[in-house]
This record gives structure tokens, sequence and C-alpha cells, in this order.
């Protein structure tokens, strides 16, 4: 992540024979942030469907969306009308990648197997995206940043239509700053001239210092965008349902809007009831995600900082105030928690969860069990290659030493707490079912639903939907 980044990802263009003008092609929106970027871009790529074949000056068919990490499948990175790529589609566009890097590596004398003969991960996935929709004739691709911004490889775009940065914190520390100053600066690297850039009015004004000051060094208009009222009072209700997203949506539809309105959408019939209906419908897995299945609540949301995890918190709170009447004891009513956060302050972020729940809930005893595991999926067959991280410490994972800390963490904070640790995420989903088909078959007229959270890391939410899935399919 240096000066280096941006000129590295034109060479990797130009092999597989693209110039970054080739990109204006796609009218892209470039998304960069701390928090909500992927549900703003979820939300702005929702809203720009509903106009698909609806008029206006030319025929609108394909959003495009590019967005990270996946949850279950790594198509879920290249979308198009709110679907991944097929198998078939994400095989012949990663071939088409993979062959034409191959191709210019032997045309320069070069080992194509040899270290730095392909790019890096994201990289691939991201060149592989603009080919994608460069060869798919999108009408506009949704481009979300990876990291930062400035020196982030989605940052090739030189000219979007229109950009956005959501909501700044403190996170990627080592790579991005440990101030927000810092990281904003990063972040407004996807400022470009005279293109309009979108960001909440909620800002950090330390963060506003640094993108006024951006802005207006490259002659772009900042806009600030407070929660917009219909969002605020309730009227448009948001397919993710959780309060920290109305500032999200309320990005995404000025935004979204923007985009519109350049292209000519604006004057279309029913424009607001579809701009609406984008927000309602939005499917966004894994975020603010409320699912049943007999006798159990799951509640599932990923949280990887400090304020995210307190986000999920609050959130996972008022799905108990809305679903849970005054008749129950809530105290008494179970309540599950399951928890893993691998390659980072995994004991604070429990902490500030706890803290969190315990304030919004009025209750010392958030829940009634907590379980902590691994990212690894299956008992037996371990993980699908999609799910499969390598920036985890194996023998940590293999001791559950970052599991046993948690359990400890957590017993000395909520001494009432049933405290489990398992190795796979299947264990911990099965203890959950488990403890609720018992509860059926109590002998009582109403037995209470088990709700539980399942929150922290993406990977720990992924391999959670992919256990859900499966069982599901079985």
């Amino acid at each position: 992540m240096n000066e280096l980044s941006i000129p590295e990802m034109k060479e990797w263009l130009k092999k597989i024979g693209y110039q970054p003008s080739d990109l204006n092609a796609l009218n892209a929106i470039h998304i960069a942030g701390t928090k909500g970027k992927g549900s703003v871009s979820a939300f702005i790529s929702s809203i720009l469907t509903q106009f698909n074949e609806t008029g206006g000056p030319r025929s609108l068919s394909k959003i495009g969306l590019f967005t990270s990490p996946h949850l279950r499948f790594v198509r879920e990175r290249i979308q198009i009308n709110g679907h991944p790529l097929s198998e078939e589609q994400f095989a012949r566009y990663f071939f088409e990648t993979w062959d034409r890097l191959e191709d210019a590596s032997k045309a320069a004398g070069e080992d194509p197997g040899a270290p730095g003969g392909k790019p890096a991960y994201f990289r691939f996935l991201n060149i592989m995206a603009f080919h994608t929709y460069l060869s798919e004739k999108v009408d506009t691709a949704v481009i979300e940043c990876g990291v930062g911004g400035a020196y982030d490889s989605t940052n090739v775009l030189e000219s979007p239509a229109v950009t956005g940065i959501t909501s700044l914190g403190i996170d990627h520390v080592a790579i991005l700053g440990s101030t927000i100053g810092e990281i904003a600066w990063h972040k407004a690297g996807i400022i470009k001239p005279g293109v309009k850039c979108f960001t909440p009015i909620s800002q950090p004004e330390e963060a506003k210092q640094v993108l006024e000051r951006v802005s207006s060094q490259t002659g772009s208009p900042l806009v600030y965008v407070d929660i917009d009222a219909d969002i605020a009072n309730g009227q448009t209700k948001l397919g993710l349902a959780a309060d920290f997203q109305k500032t999200n949506a309320s990005l995404a539809v000025a935004i979204a809007k923007q985009w519109l309105q350049q292209q000519g959408y604006d004057a279309v019939p029913d424009f607001e009831q579809k701009v609406k209906c984008g927000l309602e419908t939005v499917q966004w897995p894994g975020r603010c995600d409320t699912r049943y299945e007999p006798g159990i609540q799951w509640c599932i949301d990923g949280g990887h900082t400090l304020e995210s995890i307190e986000l999920a918190g609050k959130w996972f709170a008022s799905q108990l105030t809305t679903t849970q009447t005054p008749s129950h004891n809530v105290h008494l009513q179970p309540r599950f928690l399951i928890f893993n956060q691998q390659t980072r302050d995994a004991a604070s972020l429990a902490t500030a969860l706890f803290n969190t729940l315990s304030t919004a809930l009025k209750d010392s005893h958030p829940f009634t069990h907590a379980v902590f595991c691994t990212n690894t999926t299956f008992k037996e067959t371990g993980f699908r290659p999609d799910l499969v991280s390598v920036n985890t410490n194996a023998s940590d994972v293999e001791s559950l030493s970052v599991q046993n800390h948690l359990a400890k963490t957590w017993k000395q904070i909520d001494l009432a707490a049933q405290v489990v640790v398992v190795r796979t995420i299947e264990e911990a989903v099965a203890l959950v079912r488990t403890f609720a088909s018992a509860e059926q078959t109590r002998q009582r007229a109403e037995p209470d639903k088990v709700t539980a959270l399942v929150t922290g890391s993406l990977h720990l939410v992924g391999g959670f939907l992919e256990v859900l899935e499966t069982s599901a399919s079985d």
C-alpha cells in the first residue's frame, strides 16, 4: 500500500489489454470508507436495479457491483443486477484474465509461474471484475474499495461518474495510520477532479477538514448528506433494519440520484417510488440479517472494529425489543452468542459487545450462553475452498488459544453465563439447535424462542451462513 500501487495496477491492466481510460466506459460509482461501505454499495446497486428497462435516454439493463469480502462464494464479489456471477460466467472471465496474464509474461520472456507473475488475490479479482464489466457492457459498476482509497487497487479508476466516502473510523491502522485525519487522507484519495463526492454530515470534524482540503485541491464538489426525512421517521422501510443503516441508506440515495440525474433518468415515471423500492428490497446477507427456523431466531451481523461491534450490539438489542413481548421475563429467555475474531483484539471486541448490550438491555447478563469457536466451518471437512483464510496463525487455531482467552474474559465479566468453547462453526450451531429442540419438547404451552447473535469476524459470518444454507438444503 504505497505510491507504487496504482502504477503497478496500470501495468496489470495493460497486460490484459486495457488502459485506465477504458474504465471510463463503466460510468463507475466509487465508494470508500471505514464503516458501511459494503451496505452503501448494496443500497446503490439495489436502487439502480429498479430502473432496469424503464425508459429514460437508453436501456438500463446491467448494474455491476464489486465488493469484498465474500461470505460464502468468491463469486459474490462480482455481481450483476444484485446476483453473483454464475459459475459458468466466473470460470469464463477468470480464465480469460488468467490466460492474458500468462501470455503477457511469456511474450516478455518471463516465467508466468514465478513469484510476482500474477497480481495478488484482491488485485486479480479487481482486474477480473473490470474485464467482466467491460465485456458485459454494464451501464454502471458500483466499485467498493478494499482498504483505504488513495493506494487501493480500485483507485485506478480515473474518471468515475460519482464518488462516496462512508462513515470514517479507526481501522487498518498499520496501513492507514492511527488518527482519523490520516485515515481520511487515504479515503479522500478517490476524490477526482470535477467529480462530485458525497459523505455523511456526521463525519468527525477532523475527517471533514481533510476531506474539504482534498476537495478544494482537486476542484471537486464535496456534498454533506444528512439522514433523509422519510428514512428517519420510518416512512421508508429499509431492507437492512438498523438505526445506523439510516445513515448508509441516505448516503446511497444521494449518490444514486446523482448518477441517475447525470444519465437522464430523473424524469422517469415513479422515480421516487423506485428509489424507495430499492431501499426496501435490498439484500445484503450477513449484515443486519435476521433468519428463522423452528424455535430459533438467528441475528447475524459482522463486527470487526470496536465501533462496528457496538453497532451490532445495538441492532441486536433492537431485535430483542421488537420481537419479545412484555409478558416474557427477558432475563430468563435463552439468548446465545456465537463469536470469534481470530486476527484482531478479540477480547476487547467481546468486552465492548458485553458493555453495549448490558446498557441497551439494562441487563448485566445479556446472554445465557456464550459460545466461542474458530472460523473453521465443518467438523469433518473443515473449509469449503471459498472460505479458507490465510491470514490466521495456524497454531493459534489448532490450540484454540483465542477462543480459550475469550472464554476466560467472558467468565470474568458475566459469572452467570454458560460459556462454551468449540472448534467449529458447525458445532456452535448444533449447540443452539440442540438447546432449542430441548426447549420445544418441554411440557410447556408456549416455549420460549431461542435468540442467537452471530457476530465478530466476517469469516465467521460467512461460515455460519454456509452451515445454515447447507443444513437447510439437506
